[in-house]
C-alpha cells in the first residue's frame, strides 16, 4: 500500500511508531507518540522513489510513514464525526472525492483526512495565497476544527499504528484522483460548524445539570435566571438542551 501512495505522487518518509503507550523515539513524555517523522529533515527526505521506500520498509519494518503535503497534494483534516458526516453528504451530492483516511483515537485525536490537489506550487510564487486554516505540526492545537495541511506540514499515511490499538486506515484508497480542495471546503466547514455547536451545547447541558455556571464565565449568561426569566436559561444552548439536541461531552 505504501508503494501505491508513492505511485500516486505523494512523497513519503519514515515516522515513529508506538511501543506500548510510549513512542519509539524514546523521548520522555513524547506528546505525539507514533505520529511524527523520525528525521528533522523529513521535508527534504520525503520521496516517491520506490527503491528508497522499500529500503526504509525493510530496515524499519515497524515504522509508520508520513507524507509531506504542499508539493503534490494537500490534506483537509477534520474531527471524526464531522468528517464522516461530510463524506456521506459529498457522496450523496455526487461530488468528486479523492483518497480519504480515518485516524482513530481518544476524543479529538479521531480525525478524517481528505486528500486533495495542492494549492502550494503555483507557477508564479506571487500567486501563493495563505489561508487562516493552514496547519503545521507546531500549530496543530490551534486548529481543533478544520486543518489545512499544505506547505510545511505532513500527515500519517495508512496503514499506521497508534497507541491504544488505534491507527490510520484508508476509507478511499490512493488510487482515486486528487480533487480541487475548494470543491470540498464548504461541506467540510459546515460539518465542522455543526459538530462544534453540538460540543458546546453538550458542555452547556452538563454544566446545567451540575449548576456550575458561575465558575465558568462563558456559560454564565446562560445560567438559570441570568436573563431575568427566573430559571430556564436562554440562547442557542438552552434551546438545544431543551430539544434534546445536547450531548454530554467532557468538560474543558
Amino acid at each position: 500500500m505504501l508503494l501505491a501512495v508513492a505511485e500516486a505522487g505523494m512523497p513519503l518518509a519514515p515516522a515513529a511508531y508506538p511501543v506500548a503507550y510510549r513512542c519509539s523515539c524514546e523521548r520522555i513524555g513524547c506528546p505525539i507518540p507514533g505520529r511524527h517523522p523520525v528525521s528533522f529533515a523529513w521535508q527534504t527526505q520525503s520521496t516517491t522513489d520506490r527503491a528508497q521506500i522499500l529500503r526504509w520498509a525493510g530496515t524499519q519494518p515497524q515504522a509508520n510513514f508520513i507524507t509531506a503535503t504542499g508539493m503534490v497534494h494537500d490534506v483537509l483534516d477534520v474531527p471524526l464525526e464531522a468528517g464522516r458526516e461530510a463524506l456521506e453528504r459529498l457522496l450523496d451530492q455526487g461530488v468528486e472525492i479523492g483518497p480519504v483516511a480515518e485516524s482513530t483515537g481518544e476524543g479529538e485525536e479521531g480525525r478524517v483526512l481528505f486528500f486533495t490537489a495542492t494549492r502550494g506550487t503555483p507557477e508564479d510564487e506571487d500567486e501563493w495565497w495563505p489561508c487562516e486554516l493552514d496547519c503545521r505540526p507546531e500549530t496543530m492545537d490551534e486548529h481543533p476544527g478544520l486543518r489545512w495541511h499544505c506547505r510545511g506540514s505532513y500527515v500519517l499515511v495508512p496503514p499506521a499504528r497508534l497507541p491504544g490499538d488505534h491507527g490510520v486506515h484508508w476509507v478511499r484508497g490512493p488510487e482515486h484522483p486528487l480533487p480541487d480542495p475548494l470543491t470540498l471546503l464548504e461541506t467540510l466547514t459546515d460539518a465542522c460548524a455543526r459538530y462544534a455547536g453540538e460540543v458546546r451545547a453538550g458542555e452547556y447541558a452538563e454544566y446545567a445539570e451540575d449548576g456550575e455556571y458561575a465558575a465558568h464565565g462563558e456559560y454564565a449568561e446562560y445560567a438559570p435566571g441570568a436573563d431575568g426569566g427566573g430559571g430556564s436559561g436562554s440562547g442557542a444552548y438552552a434551546g438545544k438542551a431543551a430539544q434534546g439536541g445536547a450531548r454530554p461531552m467532557g468538560r474543558r
